[in-house]
């Protein structure tokens, strides 16, 4: 299957699985997904992740969703950067997502990193999506 934005995708699957109230969600892998999830587990949005080998070698993630009292933790995933228009920011730049209360994540040449560690390793990047 053809698929031109994997990572806008992923995002979809997450905030279906949520509305659904699903307690895990498959994805097929990547290295960026890998990275994007890192960031949701250390910040607390999703329980954790892990990966599985499938038939076709490519491999999936499983994803483990958070809820409190009921209620996903992710209230809103939005996709910024996307193909058709890529969305770069400097360090200065970088949006705070409600007033602090969510998260950007921006990818970066040390990695793909919340808005908070990219502003303390005072650098910037693509904004790939933001987390509240």
């Amino acid at each position: 299957m053809m698929m031109n934005d994997p990572l806008g995708d992923m995002l979809t699957r997450i905030r279906n699985a949520q509305m659904r109230g699903k307690s895990t969600v498959k994805t097929p892998a990547s290295t960026l997904r890998a990275r994007v999830l890192e960031v949701l587990v250390s910040e607390g949005y999703i329980r954790g992740w892990e990966k599985a080998d499938t038939d076709n070698g490519q491999g999936e993630f499983t994803i483990s969703l958070k809820y409190y009292e009921g209620e996903p933790v992710i209230r809103e995933l939005k996709r910024v950067s996307k193909p058709g228009r890529r969305v770069y920011m400097g360090v200065k730049e970088i949006p705070s997502v409600r007033n602090g209360l969510g998260v950007s994540i921006v990818s970066t040449p040390k990695g793909v990193m919340s808005d908070a560690n990219a502003r303390a390793a005072n650098v910037g990047g693509e904004v790939l999506c933001t987390v509240f």
